[in-house]
């Protein structure tokens, strides 16, 4: 019924105005974008949309494979020394930043110390020790070589390095003006800007001068070899409108789209890629709010909400509830992982009683251009209201639900945490001192220093059994609640050649061609 309930709601969607259809000019890759991307400054007001550009324009010294692993980017190899503190990169010889200059280790360091020293860059805490590793000392040696040093070894450096949302990369300081503003983004990458016109597209351009790694090609990793001279990032809001563009020949990529619009699309001729995700959909719970910071209404929560009926509805069989910071496709995951409290609204009611609930609202905050989130709200409304919460929609633009859960302003908001490829790196999004960081939603000591732990240590099988007591904690304690893991879903249009999905959800537009 809550899956009928469902899509129903998604017939009930009202399609914007059609998309002028013109086809993209020859020798160019068009990708769809729901949104338009924060910031061409890395490190600074990033969402998904934003690190897929990001991440064409710049590269970081080492970058995630498809297999999960990190491989070599801007660097070509890399040692560890001084019994896990130190880390020796070596910089890709003959590599040029957009403006024709030599990139060398200054440029590198440079760019480390804008991001450590602004006040916008969301990762500094994953650095700086709050979350495990502290970086002591970025050295410069000679123009090839960068040394990372840490106050003690720890297995998760080289990953956080990696990754994606952190955007530790390399940029020319031309990018700035004498004030130190950035202005003009000067990466290493095989894409550089041509133009930015809000709201409408991202016009990369081939860089000619680019010399890719001699490794292999895989996710972020190894030769981003360019066989189309541009790559466009166009931007459609409305998902039909995007669809419509695809079918027709105005884009070449839709990045993500949803389940229902498979069986359409193919019967159209288009091409559907899939692989499982990374990305997670939760429901965040502020515990600092009054009627929230109650342990039992945060259990009825819980009894209140049936993950299972949520996944199945949201991706049609093609993922599975996951109430932990654990995917599924991950080599941590166990049975363990699953175990949550019973679907039981009975057992919510009574909780609620017991909590002195007397039916003060509460607000659901989400939004409407990332599709997941509002149809998880919307159910999840449904499921509240029958266990006796009076709960109130709230439907807000992106860019305001993103303020709000960057500075702790919502009771609870259905959203979704970009790909993280280990355990430590998806728990660091939601756990730590919650009076340092507005966008953490747990703040127990025990479960800060099991993540701490979990970084540490480079055992595998010691690091699951640290997963399964954080994830034990967060099911007593209840500041989050795990929906599932996104499968990715992109559909290709048949002219496209080369292109290849992976678990970051993230285009890659090198090695492929259009016809």
């Amino acid at each position: 019924m809550i899956r009928t309930a469902w899509l129903g709601l998604l017939g009930a969607i009202i399609a914007s105005p059609a998309l002028a259809q013109t086809p993209p000019a020859a020798n160019r890759l068009v990708v769809a974008l729901n949104a338009d991307i924060r910031s061409l400054e890395p490190g600074v007001n990033r969402d998904a949309n934003t690190d897929a550009v990001i991440h064409q324009v710049f590269e970081g010294l080492v970058a995630f494979r498809a297999d999960l692993g990190v491989g070599p980017a801007l660097a070509d190899s890399w040692e560890v020394g001084d019994e896990g503190k130190t880390y020796t990169f070596k910089l890709r010889a003959g590599a040029l930043f957009h403006n024709g200059q030599p990139i060398t280790s200054a440029e590198v360091k440079w760019m480390w110390d804008r991001l450590v020293q602004g006040a916008a860059w969301a990762c500094r805490t994953t650095f700086d020790g709050s979350s495990g590793v502290k970086v002591v000392a970025v050295e410069t040696p000679d123009p090839r070589t960068v040394v990372f040093r840490l106050d003690q070894a720890n297995a998760l450096f080289i990953r956080q390095l990696a990754n994606i949302q952190c955007h530790v990369v390399a940029a020319h300081p031309g990018s700035v003006d004498a004030s130190g503003k950035w202005t003009t983004p000067i990466g290493s990458g095989p894409l550089r800007l041509r133009e930015w016109r809000r709201s409408e597209y991202v016009l990369l351009e081939r860089f000619a001068d680019y010399k890719p790694s001699t490794a292999p090609a895989s996710g972020f990793s190894g030769a981003r070899n360019m066989l189309v001279d541009q790559v466009m990032f166009r931007i459609i809001p409305d998902s039909t409108a995007r669809e419509a563009a695809l079918t027709t020949g105005a884009v070449d990529v839709l990045a993500r789209i949803e389940p229902e619009q498979i069986e359409p699309l193919r019967q159209r001729g288009m091409r559907i890629v899939t692989t499982p995700g990374l990305g997670w959909a939760a429901l965040l719970v502020q515990t600092d709010d009054p009627v929230m910071a109650n342990p039992k209404i945060r259990q009825a929560l819980a009894h209140a909400i049936s993950l299972k009926d949520i996944a199945e509805a949201r991706a049609a069989g093609m993922t599975q509830a996951n109430p932990s910071g654990v995917s599924n496709s991950t080599a941590f995951y166990d049975p363990r992982f699953a175990e949550w409290p019973a679907y039981d609204p009975a057992r919510a009611a009574a909780l609620l009683r017991e909590a002195g609930y007397r039916g003060q609202p509460i607000k659901l905050q989400t939004n409407r251009q990332y599709p997941g989130m509002y149809q998880n709200a919307v159910v999840i409304e449904a499921m509240l209201t029958a266990a006796g919460f009076k709960v109130e929609l709230e439907v807000l633009d992106w860019a305001t639900q993103l303020s709000n859960y960057l500075n702790g302003r919502f009771q609870l908001q259905s959203f979704a945490f970009s790909v993280r490829f280990d355990p430590t790196q998806m728990y660091t999004t939601f756990i730590g001192n919650k009076a340092a960081a507005k966008t953490a939603q747990y703040g127990d000591p025990e479960a800060i220093a099991l993540l701490a732990e979990s970084a540490r240590i480079t055992d595998d099988t010691a690091r699951r059994e640290i997963f399964a007591r954080i994830h034990a904690k967060v099911r007593a304690d209840m500041p989050i609640i795990g929906l599932y893991y996104d499968p990715v879903l992109e559909a290709i249009h048949p002219r496209v050649q080369g292109y290849v999905s992976w678990p970051a959800n993230q285009p890659i537009t090198w090695g492929v061609r259009t016809r």
